[in-house]
């Protein structure tokens, strides 16, 4: 079996005319967290929307699990295994919390610890107490944690977190911050997009480094956070 969860291979994406991403490869290992760091414009959602199947690469391929996902459309890479915490949260504010999370809800065969309403509302006891609210009534904090345990519904393999902590008060950047903890000592892989280094080294195992759609670093996380030329110049802060 495979140590490796996820896998980008050499992979090429464009809008339009516009080449974004130029050979990005780098691995996801089972049960680690890889944090995608980059200043803005860097290719840091371009990867997340390759690899979801929102832009399909041009070249190289992505691998789940072993198994190519390059050429499927997003819903059957949902199904192999892929979740999205999208960035800007994107929950359905016309429907109840609870109407959310069920309406995300997928089995998987084999998951030891499958996630369920009740298990979803216990790690986020805010939701359980809002369960019959509009989710477009929620607070920002209350939304990002809806849209976390709405990809956690699916039963995800591998997820993908696009800015979970963007616009959030420092309080519920911790809440967040503990909750991406919690879901890595239980065995997620997750990559995490996340402009808050500080927040993004104390999750992270591994780090990728963007700069311009290029790999610049990818490694352990301590071989980048110590590296105060590395931070500086590619995130421009230390």
């Amino acid at each position: 079996m495979s140590a490796e969860a996820l896998v980008l291979d050499g992979i090429d994406a464009f809008y339009e005319d516009s080449h974004v991403l130029h050979g990005v490869s780098f691995a996801l290992q089972r049960g680690h967290v890889l944090a995608l760091l980059g200043r803005n414009g860097a290719g840091k959602t371009t990867c997340m929307n390759c690899i979801i199947g929102f832009l399909p690469p041009r070249a190289g391929d992505i691998r789940l699990f072993g198994e190519s996902v390059v050429r499927l459309p997003p819903e059957a890479i949902a199904r192999k295994g892929a979740g999205l915490v999208p960035q800007g949260r994107r929950v359905f504010p016309t429907l109840t919390v609870r109407e959310n999370l069920v309406v995300a809800r997928q089995d998987r065969a084999g998951t030891p610890q499958p996630w369920t309403l009740d298990r979803v509302l216990e790690v986020f006891p805010s939701l359980k107490q809002r369960q019959r609210q509009l989710a477009g009534s929620l607070s920002g904090g209350e939304q990002q944690m809806l849209a976390v345990g709405r990809a956690l519904m699916g039963n995800p393999r591998v997820l993908l977190m696009d800015e979970p902590s963007e616009g959030l008060a420092p309080l519920i950047v911790a809440e967040v911050g503990r909750t991406i903890r919690r879901l890595k000592e239980e065995g997620q892989s997750i990559v995490l997009v996340e402009q808050n280094v500080k927040l993004a080294f104390d999750l992270a195992d591994d780090v990728v480094l963007l700069n311009t759609g290029r790999v610049v670093y990818s490694g352990d996380v301590s071989g980048v956070r110590d590296n105060r030329e590395l931070v500086t110049q590619h995130l421009g802060v230390f």
